[in-house]
């Protein structure tokens, strides 16, 4: 990993790259989401301060647990004077967080059990199907393939 010396404050989107381990593209996408934020030179090149390389951190350590850009941007936009993000932050934004990972854990648990159930039958009945018809929502009104023919 290449080093920048203490007395550059700014960094090239390259360099920003090389350290964090994001694509180019990628903070280029993160930079139009509002997540981080650079200034043009005279030479309309971009220059991200030192501290973005937290930022990008945050929101990629965000990423990989599920949680979707405009939330992270959210609670990047709830830190005083946009600073970046600390210990502190992230345990209070994790917390926050867990409760909904929890829940699409549940979900994700359940559509893998449910998954299983149908492979083992083979019917794909979409009458009696969990995964086409959850808890029977359309049992009251329809069965069968009908469904299908209903959204057409």
């Amino acid at each position: 990993m290449p080093q920048i010396p203490e007395k550059i404050h700014e960094l090239t989107v390259g360099q920003l790259s090389a350290r964090s381990g994001a694509a180019v593209s990628a903070l280029h996408f993160y930079e139009a989401k509002g997540l981080i934020s650079s200034r043009r030179t005279t030479g309309n090149q971009r220059r991200y301060s030192r501290d973005t390389l937290r930022r990008v951190a945050f929101v990629r350590a965000a990423q990989r647990v599920g949680i979707p850009l405009a939330v992270i941007r959210d609670a990047l936009a709830e830190l005083p004077e946009e600073r970046t993000p600390n210990r502190a932050d992230w345990a209070r934004l994790s917390e926050r967080w867990r409760s909904e990972l929890d829940e699409r854990i549940r979900q994700l648990n359940r559509l893998r059990d449910h998954l299983t159930d149908c492979i083992g039958c083979g019917c794909l009945s979409l009458e009696n199907c969990v995964l086409s018809n959850p808890d029977d929502v359309f049992g009251e009104r329809l069965t069968g393939s009908r469904l299908f023919a209903e959204g057409r």
